[in-house]
Formats: structure tokens, sequence, C-alpha cells
């Protein structure tokens, strides 16, 4: 059976399950772009009907932070775009139409239309870029035998053309998306799942996520393990955190 070891603690697992926006996609490059497209399609179509939009109000509709030219260029790990359903993501900006002075059916109708030209642009520029030593991490996985899945808050759709337009979607038995499940992160249900259709024990499984929510999914699930990738003072309920993949290939992955 294979093993992972972490420094003096040997826990024997069978599968890793991963987060997929900022653990294995670098979360700026590609949410950065939809971000700042749905962001202009949606001041163009207040400004369309003489309704006023605050740009300083824009870092805190999603959790986002941004250039001296509005364009992101990070992200609250805390916040509703990092942690959020694509439906919860719809629903604040929809909340900020109505804010502006849309009712709130005008409001989801011009949100909807905003996110579907930005889905558009998306299809075609393809920004998905898998952080650095992702590519290594898994082929290491592969290579001793893991199995390996992916639990995300996005669309199961959505994230299957992600992993393939990074050219990793080969590594993955299982991919979850939230669209799948009664309950999102950070209840333990995609978990659940994902450990159900590769005929593993949740006690037998890790979990690599990049936010508090995909911790306290694996807490939740009882997963043998909870690691991190990203900065150890905006993560508290990880067992161990790395601030990237190049630390996690140096973690002994055996048989």
């Amino acid at each position: 059976m294979p093993e992972l070891t972490l420094g003096s603690l040997s826990t024997p697992i069978e599968a890793i399950l991963f987060d997929k926006d900022g653990t294995l996609l670098d979360f700026t490059a590609m949410w950065g772009f939809w971000t700042d497209r749905v962001m202009e399609n949606f001041r163009e179509e207040l400004a369309a009907r003489g309704l006023p939009f605050n740009s300083a109000e824009i870092p805190h509709i999603w959790g986002t932070f941004h250039d001296e030219q509005g364009r992101m260029n990070g992200y609250d790990v805390r916040g509703p775009l990092a942690m959020g359903t694509m439906e919860e993501v719809y629903a604040v900006l929809t909340w900020h139409g109505y804010r502006a002075g849309l009712s709130w059916a005008e409001a989801k109708i011009i949100v909807r239309e905003c996110l579907l030209q930005a889905e558009y642009a998306m299809n075609k520029e393809r920004p998905a870029q898998p952080l650095p030593g992702v590519l290594a991490f898994l082929e290491q996985c592969r290579s001793k035998g893991m199995k390996m899945g992916v639990v995300t808050a996005d669309e199961t759709e959505n994230a299957l053309s992600h992993l393939k337009w990074m050219g990793i979607e080969s590594f993955f038995t299982v991919v979850v998306g939230t669209d799948q499940v009664g309950r999102g992160k950070p209840f333990p249900d995609m978990l659940l799942l994902a450990c159900e259709r590769l005929g593993v024990p949740t006690a037998r499984a890790v979990v690599i996520g990049d936010t508090d929510g995909d911790m306290e999914m694996a807490r939740a699930a009882g997963a043998a393990w909870k690691i991190a990738v990203g900065e150890p003072a905006h993560i508290k309920l990880a067992d161990l955190t790395v601030r990237s993949f190049h630390e996690l290939l140096e973690v002994e992955v055996s048989r």
C-alpha cells in the first residue's frame, strides 16, 4: 500500500484529493482574467442604464485585490471568490446590481449575461496555468501508485475543461464539482463522494487545498491528512502548510 511520510509521522494512504483553484492552477491568472471581464461587462451594463457603479467597491464584492489599473492581482483566501460556489458568486454580484438600482430580476439577467460573455472569453483564451511544481508532484504520485481526484467548488464541466487546458486531466480518476452534491465546501459531501467513487476510505485519503474551507471539508469527512498550499498565516486548520508544491516534492511518497 502506498505510504505518505511527513517528517517522523507515517500514515498509510491510498488516495490524494486536490482542490483545483489556487491549488492545482494559478488562481490569479485564471480568475483574474475572468473577474476583470465580468466587471467590465457589469459596469457597461449599469452605465447603459444610467446607473453608477463605484469601482472602489470591486474588491469587496468577491474578496479580490487590484492594481492601479483596476486589474485583479490577488485574492482573499477567506473570500467568496476563493471559497464560494459559482451560484454564491453569482448571488453576490446580483446583490450589488440590486444595490446599484436594478430590480432583483434585472440584476439576475444582467449578471448571467456578463458571466456568459466572460465564459466565452475564457474558452477562447484558456488562461489556466498550473502552479509551479504541480506537474512534477502529480508525476511523482502516479509513479508510486496513488489514486488521485479533484474536489472543487467549481462546477464539474468547468473543472474538466480547466484540467484539460493544463494538460493534467489524465492524472485524475474522479473529478467532483459542487454541482454533484447537496452541500459544497466546507461540508464533507464532495470528499465523501470522491472517496466512494475511488473505493477508498476517507481515513486513507489526503486532501491538498489552499483554504480553510478545504481543510474543514477534510476534517469533517475524516481524512488522514489536511495539507495546505499557501501562506501559513492565512490557513489555520491544516496539519501541514507548504508555500509551494516544490516543498511537497520533498515529502516522501513510497510503497
